[in-house]
């Protein structure tokens, strides 16, 4: 599969990542608030070595974590390595942290830029519902012709 296609739980790293996990600690939401995304990746499980490199039967923490750095990023696995040569895991979880929330930044602020526009939500809800009524009429009127019922 493409890089990314499937991300690992961060607590878990053997898990796919999902809001149902029992261990919130695992997954990251899209309107999380990035000083929550970076404390949920400086706790990321890792191991106790300090090499930066995809091992994923032997290193699958630090494997979930470059899979995502890249995914975020366009970087390669042998890039990554390069890049976090000779540096900790705790270099490492930051800038993997900081990918996520600049990656997420355009889609928190723009949810967040419509949920404040009172105006644009009612009109949406309206939109919503008269589409649905329309939809509703028409199979209400297919049903009663089926049954043999006289339409209002």
């Amino acid at each position: 599969p493409k890089v990314g296609a499937r991300i690992m739980s961060l607590t878990s790293p053997e898990n796919k990542m999902s809001k149902s996990d029992h261990d919130a600690g695992g997954c990251i939401y899209l309107m999380q608030k990035p000083e929550e995304i970076m404390r949920l990746f400086k706790r990321a499980v890792t191991d106790s070595d300090s090499c930066v490199r995809y091992d994923v039967s032997e290193k699958p923490g630090v494997s979930n974590l470059m899979q995502i750095y890249s995914a975020a990023t366009g970087s390669s696995f042998e890039s990554i390595e390069n890049e976090f040569s000779g540096r900790g895991y705790g270099d490492f979880k930051l800038k993997v942290g900081e990918s996520v929330v600049e990656l997420l930044r355009p889609i928190r602020e723009e949810a967040e830029r419509l949920l404040a526009d009172k105006v644009y939500l009612e009109e949406t809800y309206k939109n919503g519902a008269d589409r649905a009524s329309l939809t509703a009429e028409h199979t209400i009127r297919k049903v009663y012709k089926k049954l043999g019922f006289i339409a209002k």
